[in-house]
């Protein structure tokens, strides 16, 4: 019981350490891509690609999924 609340404490602080977008916030990944997060999961936010000026052109999803450790916010949405 120790050993998980532990694992859990620790995982606590490492997602603080990351920078955490919020819903409404640009980001950018995977060489350069950019979206508009939908939703913020525990390891992963869930973004929408058609923010792009040439998402069409580029054949993909609308949506995918991204990990906090893989993307740089761009812009916070404001309060």
């Amino acid at each position: 019981m120790i050993n998980q609340l532990q694992k859990e404490l620790n995982q606590m602080e490492e997602m603080e350490e990351l920078n955490i977008a919020e819903v409404g916030s640009i980001i950018e990944f995977k060489d350069g891509l950019q979206g508009i997060v939908e939703k913020v999961n525990d390891n992963s936010v869930i973004v929408n690609l058609t923010y792009m000026e040439n998402f069409e052109d580029l054949g993909l999803e609308e949506k995918t999924v991204v990990n906090h450790k893989r993307y740089t916010i761009l812009h916070k949405k404001e309060n």
